[in-house]
C-alpha cells in the first residue's frame, strides 16, 4: 500500500481529464467534451450500447428503462405492494416531510436567511437552540424516511486505510494535525436516496438547482441545510461564482467546527453503483482534508440506482419493494500531501482511486456527455442537437 500511494502522488492518472473549473455535483456540472458522433450509436444495437456505457446500465428485473416484461411472480408481488405498501408509504412519507417543514418553519420564524450574495441564502449559519433542533430532528426524520421506504437497517462499516496513514507520514503531520476536521464529505453518486442517507448521518450542505429553493416544503428545508444554489439553465459566469462559494464553504467547514460541512458528489452525475466516473476538481480546490464515503445498494429485484428510468416510475417501484438494502463504507479522513494541495487534479484522482480500491468499484473514463448519448439512444433519438439539449438527471 505504501508503494501504491507514492505512485499516486508522483503523477496524475490518465483517467482524469476534466477542465480546471469544473465543479462536483450534477446540479452544476458542465461537461465540455465533445459528444460522440450520432452515427456511432445509430448503427449499434442496445447490447453494444450497454457494453460502451456500462456505468449507466440498469440490470434489475424491471429492465433498463423500468419497462421490461415481468415474470408472473413479480407481477403478483408488485400488485400486492401497489394496494398495500405504496399508499401507506406515501402517507407516512408526506407526514414526515410536513412535520419537518413545520419544525423548520418554527425555528426560522422572525429570522432573515444568511445571504452570501443575491443568489445564495441559507439558515445553516445560525446558532443556538434553533440550529440544534433543526439538525437533530433532520437527522432523525431522514432516517425515518429511509425506514419508511424499506431501508430497515443500514450496514455501515469503517475502513482503515494505509493510504491516508502513509500520506500523513510523508507530510510529517503530528497527532493533533491528524485530527483536523474535514472540509467536505466525498461520496459516489447512485440515487437521490444518497442525499437522505447523508442527511441522516451528518446533515451536511449540498449543491442544488436554484429552482429547488422555490419548491413548496422542500425549499425551506434546503435553506436550513445550507444548500449552495446554481442556475443550471444559465450560461453566464455564475458557474464560476458557485465554484467559489463551494470552495469557501469547504474551507469554512474545515476551520470552524460549528460551520455546516459540504457534501459533494465529484462524479457530476449518477451511475448504476458499480462504477466510479472521473472526479471533477471543485471539491478539492480548497486543499482541505476530505472524508470519503462509499454507498452501495445490494438488490435482488429492483435497483435503487436512478439513471435510465423516469422519476415517477422509479419512485413507484422503489416504494413497492418490501425490503431495500444499503451498505455504507466510511473511509478515514484523507489528508492531502503538499503535492496534492498544489494540484487539485492529482488530489481528486488519488481520492477517486482510493475509493475505487476500497469499495471494489470499477474505474470508468466516460462522463455526462456519454450518458446523454446513451439516454438518447434508448429513447430512439440519435440526433445530435437533441442530445445536446437533453436534460440530464
Amino acid at each position: 500500500m505504501e508503494s501504491e500511494l507514492k505512485d499516486l502522488n508522483s503523477k496524475p492518472s490518465k483517467t482524469t481529464q476534466e477542465p480546471e473549473n469544473l465543479t462536483h455535483d450534477d446540479a452544476c456540472t458542465k461537461d465540455d467534451r465533445p459528444l460522440l458522433k450520432p452515427d456511432s450509436s445509430s448503427s449499434e444495437d442496445i447490447q453494444e450500447l450497454e457494453k460502451k456505457f456500462a456505468a449507466y446500465v440498469r440490470n434489475d428485473v424491471y429492465g433498463t428503462m423500468g419497462r421490461g416484461k415481468l415474470p408472473l411472480k413479480e407481477k403478483l408481488l408488485l400488485g400486492i405492494a401497489l394496494v398495500t405498501l405504496l399508499p401507506l408509504r406515501i402517507i407516512l412519507g408526506m407526514a414526515v416531510l410536513v412535520l419537518y417543514y413545520l419544525i423548520c418553519k418554527i425555528c426560522t420564524l422572525f429570522l432573515a436567511p444568511n445571504r452570501e450574495d443575491e443568489q445564495q441564502e441559507d439558515y445553516a449559519h445560525m446558532g443556538g437552540w434553533r440550529r440544534a433542533v433543526i439538525v437533530s430532528t433532520g437527522r432523525f426524520l431522514s432516517r425515518a424516511l429511509l425506514f419508511i421506504v424499506g431501508f430497515y437497517w443500514i450496514n455501515e462499516s469503517h475502513r482503515d486505510s494505509a493510504n491516508t496513514q502513509e500520506n500523513s507520514k510523508t507530510e510529517g503531520t503530528n497527532q493533533s494535525e491528524e485530527k483536523e476536521r474535514p472540509g467536505a464529505i466525498i461520496s459516489n453518486h447512485v440515487s437521490y436516496l444518497d442525499i437522505l442517507y447523508h442527511m441522516s448521518s451528518s446533515f451536511p450542505s449540498f449543491v442544488a438547482k436554484r429552482s429547488v429553493a422555490k419548491i413548496p416544503l422542500i425549499g425551506l428545508i434546503s435553506k436550513c441545510l445550507g444548500c449552495v444554489y446554481v442556475q443550471r439553465e444559465s450560461k453566464s459566469s455564475d458557474f464560476k461564482g458557485v465554484a467559489g462559494v463551494v470552495t469557501e464553504r469547504v474551507r469554512e467547514a474545515h476551520q470552524n467546527k460549528s460551520a455546516p460541512m459540504m457534501m459533494l458528489f465529484p462524479e457530476g452525475t449518477t451511475t448504476n453503483g458499480d462504477f466510479l466516473l472521473p472526479f471533477k476538481t471543485g471539491a478539492f480546490l480548497a486543499s482541505a482534508p476530505v472524508l470519503p464515503v462509499i454507498l452501495r445498494y445490494p438488490y435482488q429485484r429492483f435497483s435503487p440506482a436512478w439513471d435510465t428510468i423516469s422519476g415517477v416510475r422509479h419512485v413507484i417501484f422503489l416504494l413497492c419493494q418490501f425490503v431495500n438494502h444499503m451498505e455504507v463504507t466510511r473511509l478515514p479522513v484523507y489528508y492531502p500531501s503538499q503535492q496534492e494541495k498544489d494540484d487539485s487534479k492529482l488530489y481528486a484522482n488519488n481520492v477517486r482511486r482510493l475509493m475505487a480500491s476500497e469499495g471494489n468499484l470499477i474505474l470508468s473514463d466516460i462522463g455526462l456527455a456519454e450518458k446523454r448519448i446513451y439516454h438518447a439512444a434508448l429513447n430512439g433519438n440519435n440526433r445530435l442537437p437533441t442530445v445536446l439539449h437533453q436534460k440530464d438527471d
